[in-house]
């Protein structure tokens, strides 16, 4: 993977890039603390599926206008959004605000912000709902019965998956990577 770095406004932004040049673009959020590389497994499984990934090295300080600039910097019109963690928390933000800019969302570990969290909590009650095809993964940090409570805010095909794991990334790469190829397939 090609490794680039990307000025938006006064920040930098590291992203990895690898794939082959497609239409088919993958963008994906890491959780906060996660390493550089956290991804890379993912993206070799990613991109021999014919898909192009962007992958960003650190969610720290990264909002939705970054993210969006990022795109437009690398000429990326749409992508297929993945985030864990905190970067799904970022990713269902984008996709309810982001319309005709994302594809699919798959998300792990967060659900939608304006359902109850495990703690009861809303992060975001005003939060819109998403519009596209969507995969959440539960997790040991989001329990499918919470979890499920984030489908009455997808206007879409929405998909839960149970994954007996903390972080998806690093212990079911393949897994996460197969969900991904199932949500960016037109078939």
């Amino acid at each position: 993977m090609e490794s680039r770095r990307i000025t938006v406004g006064d920040r930098e932004w590291a992203v990895r890039i690898g794939g082959p040049e497609t239409r088919h673009h993958v963008l994906l959020l890491p959780d906060a603390g996660d390493p550089a590389d956290v991804y890379d497994q993912v993206c070799a499984r990613l991109q021999t599926s014919d898909l192009h990934t962007i992958a960003i090295e650190s969610i720290d300080g990264l909002d939705a206008a970054a993210v969006l600039a990022i795109l437009d910097q690398l000429k990326v019109p749409w992508a297929n959004l993945v985030g864990s963690g905190a970067g799904a928390e970022l990713a269902w933000q984008l996709a309810a605000r982001g319309f005709g800019r994302f594809m699919s969302l798959i998300v792990a570990g967060g659900g939608h912000p304006a359902a109850p969290g495990v703690d009861g909590a809303v992060k975001d009650a005003a939060c819109p709902p998403v519009e596209i095809p969507t995969t959440l993964l539960a997790t040991k940090r989001l329990p499918r019965p919470v979890a499920e409570g984030s489908s009455r805010f997808v206007y879409g095909e929405f998909r839960l998956v149970p994954m007996d794991v903390t972080d998806v990334a690093a212990e079911a790469g393949h897994e996460l990577a197969t969900e991904v190829v199932l949500r960016t397939s037109f078939w």
